[in-house]
């Protein structure tokens, strides 16, 4: 499951999203995050998703890197299923299924839930597309040209931006050293599939201590590479490579203004499905 975590690894292509400014993306990600959030029917999710697909097809990134930030986080998109239909409650909603434990099932609560869930499949699904066709030095670049402006008011914009890449970048890094500790804990003959959920928990504590020790380690070893380098934050730094727009984040600003018009006049004429 650990290995499935797709936030924060880089994909390498060349494709029209991976030459895109990096604000761009930012910042159409932040405009999609609000597509998703203000949609009130399933035609507002079917001009998102297909926004969502025609993204996937010209970053040129497999639908199978893809579908692992899903399976990552199958049991929050089932838990969050399951809450809402057995707790929403709304008035005049016609009960569909009420026996035995499975009471009140309404056609209401059933929508409202595979609502949620398309809401958060599309989230995850959209924020990962960020980071694989993204380079970690680029993402940081696009946060501090952003965030320039609170340059002015003393704010550490360049710390900041840094500190986040970084933080992206050491996902999938402990990750995979996640899965080394885990695997070298069963050959000394650990058990971390048997019993209640206490006991799997407890099994997992002779691997927080090694994971925590060695995230420790890469930090310090990152920190002493950056000082042998000579590395410092300041603002006469100069970048090798200069952010500029193109062609291509014009179209894609089109397409996504697009989509969100399309999105408020599905809400405006097409009514509410919660």
């Amino acid at each position: 499951m650990l290995k499935d975590v797709v936030f924060g690894q880089y994909y390498p292509a060349k494709s029209p999203v991976h030459r895109m400014d990096p604000r761009s993306k930012i910042v159409l990600l932040i405009l999609y995050i609000v597509m998703i959030f203000i949609v009130k029917n399933f035609w507002g999710f079917l001009l998102t998703g297909g926004l969502l697909l025609a993204t996937v097809f010209l970053s040129k990134v497999p639908l199978k890197s893809m579908l692992r930030s899903v399976k990552a986080i199958i049991f929050i998109i089932l838990f969050t299923f399951i809450i809402n239909i057995f707790f929403h409650k709304e008035d005049g909603a016609k009960i569909l299924w009420d026996v035995w434990l499975i009471r009140n099932v309404t056609d209401k609560s059933l929508y409202y839930a595979i609502f949620m869930a398309l809401r958060l499949l599309l989230l995850v699904l959209g924020s990962s597309i960020l980071t694989l066709t993204t380079t970690p030095v680029s993402l940081t670049d696009g946060i501090e040209s952003l965030l320039k402006p609170l340059s002015y008011i003393k704010f550490p914009v360049h710390e900041l931006a840094l500190i986040m890449s970084i933080a992206l970048r050491f996902i999938p890094t402990l990750m995979e050293e996640t899965e080394r500790i885990i695997a070298a804990q069963k050959a000394r003959g650990a058990d971390f599939e048997s019993g209640n959920l206490f006991k799997r928990a407890k099994a997992l504590l002779p691997v927080l201590i090694p994971l925590i020790t060695s995230a420790f380690r890469r930090a310090e070893e990152l920190g002493d590479a950056m000082d042998a380098r000579c590395y410092n934050g300041s603002k006469n730094r100069t970048k090798y490579k200069k952010l500029k727009f193109s062609l291509v984040d014009l179209f894609g600003t089109v397409l996504s203004l697009t989509v969100l018009a399309g999105v408020i006049l599905c809400n405006l004429y097409l009514g509410a499905t919660i």
